[in-house]
């Protein structure tokens, strides 16, 4: 069933269960309607057609997914696509709310997403004096509801930076590790250009002068507008930090590299002296200084073993060892 939820508010009160059927959506004076749609089938949106006259663009709009978030006004109505975020693992799974806002109605139809506006409901049910400005506060309602699921995705993203950023610290990056932190970036990029448009929308609602948007519930939106920006702004500087993390991760692999280097180059420096003497007397001629010397073999041993002991003396002063 793709009809969630269908009431008819007065006052800021509930009054009845509105069926989707021509005598099941009549209102009286004073009274309006919000309906919950998930993925609607096409008798139910006619029915919504008819009942409303909702413009054919923003219909069309409403049925296709994957729309960027926006705002639209036709007549006297509003038309808002919002894009909702849940997280999963490493990704971020994305859906569509599209919203119809009129004098006397709110229709939201979702696509893709898993949170359902039940909870949403019976907190704004909660608060009549609220409620009672009508339609215009439930479009604050669902926006800020929407929004608000962007900060767990974004405190998530945060604590696995940080904990990359710890693992480029105290070892290097292993291939796994560098291949999870460019799809974290992919994420934020993606998540980024959800973000943008979404608070473009809400400015657009606190400041510009629009049909079924009352003076007094404008400066909700600007809560709105703040909580999307605070989000973008945190996504931006995790982009930072994981740009941060890959350049330090390549500076610590370059130093330890280096360091291997310089240790290699010492030790053959060491050995290069026995290499050497060794080769000198390994060439069997005949008339060589000290061959037949008592005490040629242990000198020359003496004399290697001083050597090589003060050139590692002198590279661990160094710090090459």
């Amino acid at each position: 069933m793709s009809v969630v939820a269908s009431y008819v508010y007065k006052d800021g009160q509930r009054v009845r269960e509105a069926p989707l059927t021509e005598q099941g959506l009549a209102l009286a004076r004073g009274e309006y309607l919000w309906i919950g749609l998930h993925e609607p089938t096409d008798e139910e949106t006619d029915i919504l057609v008819r009942r409303f006259r909702l413009h054919p663009l923003a219909i069309e709009d409403a049925m296709t997914a994957h729309q960027i978030p926006k705002l639209e006004v036709y007549g006297s109505e509003l038309f808002i696509v919002a894009r909702t975020a849940q997280g999963q693992g490493d990704h971020i799974v994305y859906g569509e709310t599209h919203i119809f806002v009129g004098s006397n109605y709110v229709v939201t139809i979702r696509h893709g997403s898993a949170r359902g506006h039940t909870q949403l409901r019976a907190q704004l049910e909660a608060s009549p004096q609220q409620l009672k400005h009508g339609p215009d506060f439930i479009l604050h309602g669902v926006l800020d509801f929407i929004v608000d699921g962007y900060i767990p995705i974004i405190d998530a993203i945060e604590d696995k930076v940080l904990e990359m950023e710890q693992v480029a610290l105290d070892s290097f990056l292993s291939r796994d590790d560098i291949t999870r932190l460019f799809l974290l970036r992919r994420e934020l990029l993606k998540f980024s250009r959800i973000l943008g448009p979404m608070e473009e929308v809400s400015a657009k609602l606190q400041s510009l002068d629009l049909p079924c948007i009352d003076r007094e519930v404008r400066p909700y939106f600007r809560d709105v507008a703040d909580h999307v920006r605070r989000v973008a702004s945190r996504a931006g500087v995790l982009r930072d930090i994981l740009a941060s993390v890959f350049e330090a991760s390549n500076l610590l692999e370059q130093q330890r590299q280096g360091v291997i280097t310089r240790k290699l180059a010492a030790w053959a420096a060491i050995l290069a002296t026995p290499t050497a003497v060794t080769g000198i007397y390994g060439m069997n001629f005949d008339h060589m200084p000290e061959l037949r010397w008592t005490h040629g073999y242990p000198a020359v041993m003496a004399l290697i073993v001083v050597i090589c002991l003060a050139l590692y003396i002198s590279f661990k002063r160094s710090k090459w060892l």
